[in-house]
């Protein structure tokens, strides 16, 4: 495993993870896995963090897919088989954090690395970005991301991207839904800084709430999902921090959050 894959900085309330492979237009390796997943884990740890930034270093891409190098096998076909697993539970890792995440996508997204930017809970992409399946290309197809592209977009388009390879740039990802902001590049920052400050300002409590019964709704039958956002929002009520929204609301303050 390379040394330094992953960055892993505080900065205030905002944990921020860096994908630092630019010359490898910080492609997907096993040490890029293994340092995410690590630095998920130390960020829903840390009590002082209340929202996650995923990126990638420098300008040119937030990350390109999987290392095909790096991806050949050399421990045999099952350790093979166990790597690509462990891209799966990274995705589903992101949706398991019980803090808010944000991509800053600050160049292409491809293959796997637009997996990375669907599986957090909201992206801004700089201008001039792709974000597509290209894989298909070399031969494979899309099959780890095709399960998060599936719940983004409608069958036509998400069978057009993994059929094609075509690339999206960031602006008709916007329109798709793939994204929540397009900014020129001078704005990137601050607009995240903005989006995050604004998650970093609501009841971490009631934000790991939210965000457990969403992603467990979405796959569920309308009637299993509304009786169980029921037993959710019962759940809600009865927090502390409920109590202090709703007395804050009516005396005309901002609400002091203690985040239960």
């Amino acid at each position: 495993m390379e040394a330094g894959e992953v960055r892993y900085e505080v900065q205030g309330p905002q944990a921020h993870l860096t994908i630092d492979r630019p010359k490898a237009r910080n492609a997907l390796s096993p040490g890029v896995i293994q340092g995410l997943s690590d630095a998920l884990e130390r960020a829903d740890a840390d009590p002082a963090v209340r929202v996650l930034v995923l990126t990638g270093a420098g300008e040119k891409a937030f990350c390109a897919g999987g290392d095909l190098g790096q991806f050949g096998g050399d421990g045999g076909f099952l350790a093979t088989h166990e790597g690509r697993r462990a891209y799966g539970r990274l995705l589903t890792r992101f949706q398991d954090v019980r803090k808010p995440t944000v991509a800053r996508v600050n160049g292409h997204a491809l293959a796997g690395g637009l997996g990375l930017v669907l599986a957090c809970d909201l992206a801004v992409a700089v201008e001039g970005a792709d974000l597509g399946t290209p894989e298909i290309d070399v031969g494979l197809f899309p099959m780890m991301m095709m399960a998060l592209l599936q719940r983004h977009l409608g069958r036509k388009r998400a069978l057009e991207l993994v059929l094609t390879g075509d690339r999206l740039p960031a602006r008709e990802a916007l329109a798709l839904g793939l994204l929540n902001r397009v900014v020129p590049a001078a704005e990137l920052d601050a607009t995240v800084a903005t989006l995050a400050g604004k998650l970093a300002g609501k009841s971490q409590a009631v934000l790991a709430l939210g965000r457990r019964a969403f992603f467990t709704a979405e796959d569920l039958p309308l009637p299993a999902a509304l009786e169980f956002l029921a037993s959710q929002l019962s759940l809600n009520v009865l927090s502390d921090d409920t109590a202090e929204g709703v007395t804050a609301f009516l005396e005309k303050r901002p609400p002091q959050w203690k985040d239960r």
